[in-house]
């Protein structure tokens, strides 16, 4: 199931724990935007929280291409001593399945954002479009992107969190520790 390498290292790299907080910090503030910012409808103009929301979306896209470019590359720290290989092999299913996310929502919120003919501005340029406005096969985009934020990334994050929170105040292991800052 570990389609990267596994290390005999206790922890992960700085480099991967700064991106795994980076992520964290981004899908907060995109989760406050997302819901705080207008219902998007068919002629809803682009005001600035959702100009942010999209901002947030690519940058979540950019940061977890390189996250998922430094744990192919870097590996993983070998499995925590004593862990069941259920916990192993559900770790690795819920961390690919985080991945599949943190990719295929920001995609569908672009390809939704072009169907409706709204601009992605990052940084004060336009990125390109990647379907044309209202083509053909392409609005259940929106519906898709908003399912799989609101209910698959939010219950893929909370078992992610709850397991590690497990782990260390009952198991009392090392495996959220190496993922803390300075460890």
């Amino acid at each position: 199931m570990n389609a990267v390498k596994t290390h005999t290292f206790a922890g992960y790299s700085g480099g991967a724990k700064v991106l795994h907080w980076l992520i964290v910090a981004l899908l907060i503030a995109q989760f406050v935007v997302a819901w705080t910012m207008p219902e998007i409808r068919r002629d809803t103009p682009v005001t600035t929280l959702i100009s942010l929301h999209f901002t947030f979306g690519i940058i979540i896209l950019g940061v977890a291409v390189i996250r998922l470019f430094v744990r192919v590359q870097g590996g993983t720290p070998a499995p925590e001593a004593g862990i069941p290989g259920w916990q192993e092999t559900s770790s690795q299913i819920v961390h690919w399945l985080l991945y599949a996310l943190l990719l295929a929502v920001p995609v569908l919120g672009w390809i939704n954002a072009d169907w409706r003919g709204m601009p992605i501005v990052l940084f004060g340029y336009e990125l390109p479009h990647l379907i044309a406005a209202r083509a053909a096969g392409w609005q259940w985009t929106g519906d898709v992107h908003g399912v799989l934020a609101n209910f698959a990334m939010l219950i893929l994050v909370g078992v992610h969190a709850v397991a590690a929170l497990y782990h260390h105040f009952v198991m009392h292991d090392g495996v959220l520790k190496r993922m803390l800052p300075g460890r």
